[in-house]
């Protein structure tokens, strides 16, 4: 199923700032177009890791993700949630360093729960047609 409308999700864990954003990406350069905006608009995030699932020119699908040096491997972990609810689109996690280290079952817990929630969000939306 296409992700059609955008879901916002925000996390705090350990005063570490987790922002979720699922949106709609047709390819991989509407997902760097998000990413270069969403850093702009997070000046403070040390890690902006994501993941994709979009169709190409001959209707195949095409997966990537980023871990941003992020510990853990999170963008593995985005694109696992895009593939178990069928989902084309794009998932972006920010995280704004909030002074504790959460080591590396620690950093994939939070990205999956920030992912989660805008999956939840996406999935309270009124219309999602």
């Amino acid at each position: 199923m296409r992700v059609t409308a955008t879901a916002e999700f925000k996390l705090t864990v350990e005063r570490s700032r987790f922002h979720a954003l699922l949106f709609p990406a047709a390819d991989e350069e509407e997902v760097t177009v998000v990413i270069k905006r969403r850093r702009g608009e997070l000046r403070k995030a040390n890690h902006h890791c994501w993941a994709m699932r979009c169709r190409n020119d001959a209707g195949g699908l095409v997966e990537r993700s980023r871990d941003d040096g992020e510990v853990g491997h999170p963008g593995r972990v985005l694109l696992e949630l895009l593939r178990r609810e069928d989902l084309e689109g794009g998932i972006l996690v920010s995280r704004v360093f909030g002074g504790v280290k959460l080591g590396v079952g620690g950093v994939s817990r939070a990205f999956r729960q920030a992912c989660e929630g805008a999956l939840t969000a996406y999935r309270s939306l009124p219309a999602r047609r």
